[in-house]
């Protein structure tokens, strides 16, 4: 059977770059685990240190996010997530996200799971900017070419 094929693997995480969060952040990082084109899901471990937010943004599927070290928040709600928690964010949602408080090592720390896009709102809401498992893709083929690594298959299943 062809699914036998599949097998359970293991990502090394010290294997892979941490990549600048470009257009949007040079000072958030992010380390892709995995991009699934045929879910359209995206897994990456984010770091952001103090004072830094990502623009408002909109998520056509649903995102987990566990934080590892450091608080961070919505502007837009009223709780603080800090180490060891869930953030369950539903379809549809839009916030702004920021960090409250470093971490041990400087930075808030998370593991995110995104199922579709990300759209980057202005001002009046309007979509000025996207991300997902493809952009995600190209941003970190370009970080290797540019910095001579060589590229993993994180589209792979196993």
């Amino acid at each position: 059977m062809l699914y036998e094929q599949i097998d359970t693997a293991v990502i090394d995480g010290e294997s892979l770059p941490w990549v600048p969060l470009t257009p949007y952040s040079e000072q958030i990082l992010v380390k892709y685990f995995k991009l699934d084109p045929i879910r359209g899901e995206w897994i990456v471990m984010m770091k952001a240190p103090p004072g830094v937010q990502l623009p408002k943004h909109h998520h056509t599927g649903t995102v987990l996010v566990y934080t590892i070290e450091g608080k961070w928040k919505y502007k837009e709600h009223d709780w603080i997530a800090g180490p060891s928690s869930i953030v369950y964010e539903t379809a549809a949602s839009t916030h702004t996200f920021e960090v409250v408080e470093a971490g041990k090592n400087g930075d808030v720390l998370t593991l995110v799971q995104v199922n579709g896009d990300l759209l980057f709102l202005d001002g009046n809401d309007n979509i000025v900017a996207f991300e997902n498992w493809k952009t995600s893709l190209n941003r970190y083929l370009a970080y290797c070419e540019q910095h001579d690594i060589k590229p993993k298959d994180l589209t792979a299943f196993n």
